[in-house]
């Protein structure tokens, strides 16, 4: 028998700069164990790079630093979501004040970062907008949060949210229905950020239909592939990997596999992930039933 409070995930995570970058404007996070009191929590974040985003490396963690906060109190609040109406209620809140909190603490962030760490101003020049010094901070964002009731994601920007499900179907579902041109992008310094945030709202009803591989990449790992066929086939593998090999060794060969994939799209690449954990994945068939003859004797 499985107790939902003490579910946990196995997690794996890393960063590569891109070749020729003088700084990685990626960063990430994975944190928690899945259960009511703990949920997990994963988020990575892709800072826009050029001279008109020159804080953006800072903007990506102050992203996924405010965002790790905000999810792990809203996965908490989830412990109940199963109650009658409550459900709905959480799923407004998510679509719409979640990413007006995310983007209002993240612009305080970098707002009080600007104040504390102001550019020595020349003499009678005006100081900017907010607007202008938020654009150099600009940056992206994906986030998860998993509890043993809910999966609910976010993404702000570009970047890859893939799902493989409990019986082995990879999703996308906060892909754009068209892609973004060139380096053009949604960023959270955008006039009305929380406007352009993409929800995934999956409630888990079943147990046993719990998503079993949850992944976050920037788009460096996307971009490295000649086929749109790429990313998806990459993910494919990874599952295969993780199933056939376990956690730690995928986690031991996850940096030369982000490093290559680094090479062909020549930007920083950042992937996080979450394997579901190996005691409530569906026992097969024989198994199950010698579990079954076990409990009646």
């Amino acid at each position: 028998m499985v107790t939902l409070g003490v579910r946990r995930w196995e997690t794996l995570g890393h960063s590569v700069q891109g070749v020729g970058k003088q700084h990685n404007q990626d960063w990430y996070a994975c944190e928690g164990a899945g259960s009511d009191d703990d949920p997990l929590v994963l988020a990575v974040a892709d800072g826009h790079g050029s001279t008109v985003h020159s804080r953006s490396r800072l903007g990506a963690r102050f992203a996924v630093d405010r965002f790790m906060g905000l999810a792990a109190d809203f996965g908490r609040a989830a412990r109940d979501s199963h109650e009658p109406g409550r459900l709905s209620r959480l799923m407004t809140y998510a679509r719409d004040d979640f990413p007006r909190a995310l983007v209002q603490d993240w612009r305080q962030e970098a707002l009080g970062h600007w104040d504390r760490h102001r550019p020595v101003a020349d003499d009678g020049a005006p100081e900017p907008s907010d607007a202008a010094k938020l654009l150099l901070y600009g940056s992206t964002l994906i986030g998860a949060v998993l509890t043993p009731w809910l999966f609910v994601a976010w993404q702000l920007g570009d970047g890859d949210l893939a799902v493989v499900e409990h019986d082995g179907t990879l999703r996308r579902p906060l892909a754009p229905a068209e892609e973004d041109l060139g380096d053009e992008t949604e960023s959270l310094c955008g006039r009305e950020a929380w406007r352009a945030v993409r929800m995934h709202w999956a409630p888990l009803f079943d147990e046993a239909r719990t998503p079993r591989l949850v992944v976050l990449s920037t788009d460096g790992l996307s971009k490295s592939f000649a086929s749109a066929d790429g990313y998806p086939e990459f993910v494919a593998g990874l599952d295969g990997r993780l199933t056939a090999q376990g956690s730690e060794e995928v986690r031991a060969v996850l940096p030369e596999w982000l490093r290559q994939a680094s090479r062909y799209s020549g930007d920083d690449t950042t992937l996080t992930a979450a394997l579901r954990p190996a005691e409530i994945l569906p026992a097969p068939p024989a198994e199950q039933a010698e579990s079954e003859r076990k409990t009646e004797t």
